[in-house]
């Protein structure tokens, strides 16, 4: 009887030593595993045993973002799915939805987040701005309002800066593959 008891002991000290999965970490878990990711989207996990934190690069394939490569980092906190992941652009970018910052504005990572969206819903969505910026929420209002006004001097601000010109007195960082 001793025995069974001092087994027990030991297993419980074995299980207060591992850390326990947050809920967060569950759901993330299995968002990534339902992930069904396009060629131009791939995700890096820095610290594999921490899938809270990670970066997308989307590298559209159409549109006038075509040829860049974009890395996005994911902050995942414990409230997931509660609450979104928090995202933002590693590289100044000229975008209409994206600030020198790197925030981004897409409607389902602030207001029209719900807890049955999952990190592919995100995905796409982050995809989505690149093949459809939208002035009407803009982040950056300048660049919104080239889009909105020139295009086609928008069109060329974007070529540029992907290049990593400066474009009124910012600079933007190459993002061209080739």
């Amino acid at each position: 009887m001793l025995k069974i008891l001092s087994m027990k002991k030991n297993e419980d000290a074995a299980a207060k030593k591992k850390p326990k999965t947050s809920a967060a970490q569950i759901r993330v878990q299995k968002d990534l595993t339902e992930l069904d990711l396009p060629p131009t989207m791939k995700t890096h996990f820095p610290d594999a045993t921490n899938l809270l934190n990670f970066t997308l690069t989307i590298t559209p394939d159409e549109g006038m973002y075509q040829g860049g490569a974009f890395n996005f980092s994911f902050n995942i906190n414990s409230n997931y799915p509660h609450e979104p992941p928090k995202v933002k652009c590693l590289q100044t970018i000229y975008h209409p939805n994206v600030d020198l910052e790197g925030n981004v504005c897409l409607n389902i990572l602030r207001e029209d987040w719900k807890p049955v969206l999952n990190l592919n819903s995100v995905m796409v969505g982050l995809q989505y701005l690149f093949l459809e910026p939208n002035a009407d929420d803009p982040l950056n209002k300048e660049a919104a309002e080239e889009l909105r006004k020139n295009r086609e001097q928008f069109l060329y601000n974007v070529k540029s800066s992907m290049r990593g010109a400066n474009i009124k007195g910012v600079h933007y960082d190459k993002v061209l593959e080739h």
